[in-house]
């Protein structure tokens, strides 16, 4: 990944826990807000999903991407962007490490790359953005 934003949090579930709900599309628009539409294109040998896509609404951005995933047990999965309408790049990733007792450590890693000019300050306080909101309804979907 170029350049990119990345943000951690710890949540108190196992590995494969957290696992189970990142790979569990079809439940997304329950718990992520932009995501309001989700299809299962195709799936790898391991049955989690190889192909991706995505009807976003964030107010300002509303687009319909498609991504790949690439998945490494409960460890890793990362997505790199097939098309879209409005992205050059998307390429992201979640990796999950065991922390302490039961819980699991999530680094989500992110770098959007837009059709419009846009300053790469901006870029990367939206990639927070996504990634905050992310992290914190992963949590909440995991925990509650």
């Amino acid at each position: 990944m170029a350049e990119h934003t990345r943000s951690s949090i710890v949540i108190d579930a196992t590995p494969a826990e957290v696992m189970a709900v990142i790979a569990d599309f079809a439940a997304y628009p329950a718990w992520t807000d932009e995501v309001k539409e989700i299809e299962v294109l195709g799936s790898g040998p391991d049955g989690r999903a190889a192909e991706v896509r995505l009807l976003l609404d964030a107010g300002a951005i509303r687009d319909e991407h498609v991504l790949a995933y690439t998945w490494d047990g409960d460890r890793e999965v990362s997505w790199t962007l097939v098309k879209s309408q409005m992205l050059r790049a998307l390429d992201g990733s979640y990796t999950l490490a065991p922390a302490g007792a039961g819980g699991t450590q999530v680094t989500y890693q992110l770098a959007v790359d837009v059709k419009i000019p846009m300053l790469g300050m901006i870029k990367r306080k939206a990639e927070k953005v996504i990634i905050d909101r992310a992290l914190a309804g992963l949590k909440k979907r995991v925990e509650g």
